[in-house]
């Protein structure tokens, strides 16, 4: 992990939100962190991680828009390359109704050197999606395969990863949301699950994936802990659907 950089002491206009002056400004010591990560899918899990921790603490979507511009003109505003990342970050993968302004308060910070794979973040094609079912008690999981987009000497930009999600049995909700790094000895081990007779593997198309999908992260119901730090992930992977 990097050292913490300072925030600039500069003056700054009101924000929607004043009380949370600290709380964006702690965010913007975090992403020191986000400058050390390894590529895109890191740094794409861990600003999901980040954002959905403030949708998280929203009490409602008018104060989760508010609190995300403010986090983003404080960004701009501490306007180092570790701020600068995490825009492009949240221009990215964040909410699709914050990545306009993200964008352009990360292309007002000419000249600040960011990570080479900045240039991948999001920039992910789809490829084959799975319906496992294990039994009538576990619900479906759907795994969605993705690639990013090849550098220009034909090189992967990052690696290949599936998201899968379960469903559970009764409405179709959220139960679990797994970001596998190693799909190909994910999809062995369901080959050999499969051998055995312990569950279903079968092909499904993208549209009927992200249809099943888009429900379940609309749906009401309240969602397992551990489901939302992938939120804003598996919302930008299902639109990429």
């Amino acid at each position: 992990m990097r050292p913490e950089r300072p925030i600039r002491k500069t003056a700054s206009p009101d924000l929607a939100l004043p009380g949370l002056r600290e709380v964006y400004r702690a965010y913007v010591r975090a992403a020191a962190e986000l400058e050390g990560m390894p590529g895109p899918l890191q740094a794409e899990l861990w600003t999901s991680a980040q954002l959905a921790a403030l949708e998280k603490a929203a009490p409602h979507e008018a104060g989760h828009r508010l609190a995300v511009g403010d986090l983003i003109a404080e960004l701009h505003r501490a306007s180092g390359s570790a701020a600068r990342t995490f825009l492009l970050a949240i221009a990215a993968v964040g909410p699709e109704w914050s990545r306009r302004a993200a964008g352009k308060a990360a292309a007002a910070l000419p000249g600040v050197g960011v990570p080479a794979w900045t240039d991948a973040l999001g920039e992910v094609a789809p490829g084959p999606a799975w319906l496992l079912q294990e039994g009538p008690l576990d619900g479906d999981r759907l795994v969605c395969e993705f690639r990013y987009a090849a550098t220009p000497e034909g090189d992967p930009a990052g690696p290949h990863h599936a998201l899968a999600v379960r469903l559970t049995p009764d409405v179709g909700a959220l139960g679990e949301i797994i970001v596998v790094g190693d799909v190909p000895a994910l999809m062995a081990d369901v080959r050999k699950a499969v051998r055995a007779e312990l569950c279903i593997m079968q092909p499904i198309d993208r549209q009927t994936a992200a249809r099943r999908l888009r429900a379940a992260l609309a749906a009401p119901h309240p969602l397992p802990e551990d489901c939302h730090p992938s939120l804003p992930f598996a919302r930008h992977r299902v639109s990429m659907l």
